[in-house]
């Protein structure tokens, strides 16, 4: 199996999402194909597995939700672009580490794309422009299985990341696609990031489907 499903969601609420990806993973087996989810999220926080209460300063109107990935506390919201990426990673024989460095190699060259200048850092998965981070990234590992995985700056409202210390920590500053370039936008943004994970994770034949049945909602 070496076809991979690339689904455009669109705005979707978090918690559903969640439930949907790790449903999804339970349920798979070695003939399931990989999939890549591409949405927006309503406001909200989330916090890993590793998070700690006092990095969420005044969530304030915005829900903090805790989840099952790895790291600490970040926002979603309107605007940033979301990918979830679930691959069987016995099956393209690649480790979790390996997943990380091509996630942020697939962010660096979308970001170049743009003339955007940005880098991973190795003590702090991500990437970032100079000092600011502008995506972000958070992983779990189930049945040798991803889900998760990661949230790209792209044209948002970015106040409520003052209300937290992003990825745990504290005076981090973070930007955002169009401060760096204005003439980009979401929708070519995603799918730059969508043929880079492709191309980089080695499918020879991909697909683009619509919604799952179980994550229909009303337009948000």
């Amino acid at each position: 199996m070496d076809r991979v499903i690339v689904r455009r969601l669109g705005v979707m609420d978090y918690e559903p999402t969640w439930q949907a990806m790790q449903q999804l993973t339970q349920q798979r087996d070695a003939s399931t194909a990989d999939e890549l989810w591409f949405l927006q999220h309503p406001r909200v926080f989330t916090q890993g597995q590793a998070g700690k209460a006092e990095h969420v300063l005044a969530p304030g109107d915005i829900p903090v939700v805790k989840v099952d990935r790895g790291g600490q506390v970040t926002y979603h919201g309107p605007g940033q672009l979301v990918g979830y990426l679930m691959l069987d990673l016995s099956r393209r024989h690649m480790g979790p580490r390996a997943l990380v460095r091509l996630i942020e190699d697939a962010l660096v060259d979308t970001l170049a794309h743009w003339g955007i200048e940005a880098a991973p850092r190795e003590e702090a998965p991500g990437v970032y422009v100079g000092d600011r981070k502008i995506a972000s990234l958070g992983l779990r590992i189930r049945r040798g299985c991803s889900f998760h995985g990661l949230a790209l700056n792209v044209d948002m409202d970015m106040e409520p990341f003052r209300r937290i210390n992003p990825c745990g920590y504290a005076g981090m500053e973070m930007t955002q696609v169009v401060d760096l370039a204005p003439q980009a936008d979401i929708e070519s943004v995603r799918e730059r990031l969508a043929d880079s994970l492709v191309e980089k994770l080695g499918y020879t034949d991909f697909m683009f489907a619509t919604v799952p049945s179980d994550l229909q909602q009303d337009p948000v």
